[in-house]
């Protein structure tokens, strides 16, 4: 491939990465339709894009855990109710038309983003609640299915599993895509990745530039995230949300 296709891959990635990043998820909104603007079949670009989302995670993780803002039994409790969804929906991805769902998620996207926007409160401090076993139970069903839709369809699920850990567990925005990114972007994406590689194909020739710009713009939207606190990130969510919304829709 020519070095200048490589650039403008790192330049891609490196922006879209870098305010997923920051917002607790949207990677897709910009990396995917690149993909396949340059040339890839949906499903191979779909499966490329989750490759390289892993090293957002990965990116992102290195400057979370200098911070300490994950609690390891709940970030187990995230993985085992969210990988099995994210198999079974990377599953079915690659035998099922998804215009219809891309198009209520889109719908649904956007309202989050909005709900949030109107409850100026919301995620700023974080406030723990539905820790109970009946709570665990309704909350890891949640992301079960936030897992389906991370396997099967192309951006945004991040956000949901955000703004699940805001409104279901209490937590405040910063540590909910600090566990967002961490686990949804190795782990989910990992599954994700490791499914529709072997059930489809990946462009191994792209993945270089891709992942050196999900590395540093992980790294870099983290640490945004980090420095700006919750209220930025809420404002960089609801934005996130209603143009990865749009998208869903209309693309």
């Amino acid at each position: 491939m020519d070095w200048e296709i490589q650039l403008l891959l790192f330049i891609i990635s490196l922006a879209a990465n870098l305010f997923s990043a920051f917002a607790g998820g949207g990677a897709g909104l910009i990396q995917l339709p690149a993909l396949i603007f340059l040339g890839l079949p949906f499903s191979v670009a779909l499966a490329t894009h989750k490759v390289a989302s892993v090293a957002l995670g990965i990116g992102a993780t290195a400057r979370h855990l200098r911070e300490r803002s994950l609690d390891v039994p709940f970030a187990l409790f995230m993985l085992a109710s969210g990988i099995p969804g994210v198999v079974l929906g990377a599953s079915l991805i690659l035998q099922v038309p998804d215009q219809a769902a891309r198009i209520a998620l889109g719908i649904l996207t956007i309202s989050l983003g909005i709900y949030s926007r109107l409850r100026p409160q919301l995620g700023l401090l974080e406030a723990p609640r539905h820790r109970t076993p009946r709570g665990y139970l309704a909350g890891g069903a949640g992301l079960f299915i936030i897992g389906v839709l991370n396997g099967s369809l192309t951006s945004g699920t991040g956000l949901f599993v955000t703004i699940w850990l805001v409104l279901w567990f209490g937590f405040d925005y910063r540590r909910a895509v600090a566990f967002t990114l961490v686990l949804v972007g190795i782990f989910w994406n990992g599954g994700g990745a490791l499914t529709l590689g072997l059930l489809g194909e990946i462009r191994w020739s792209w993945l270089p530039a891709l992942v050196l710009g999900s590395l540093l713009g992980g790294y870099a939207g983290a640490h945004l995230a980090i420095v700006k606190g919750s209220r930025w990130i809420k404002l960089a969510y609801e934005a996130i949300a209603v143009l990865v919304g749009l998208s869903l829709i209309f693309f």
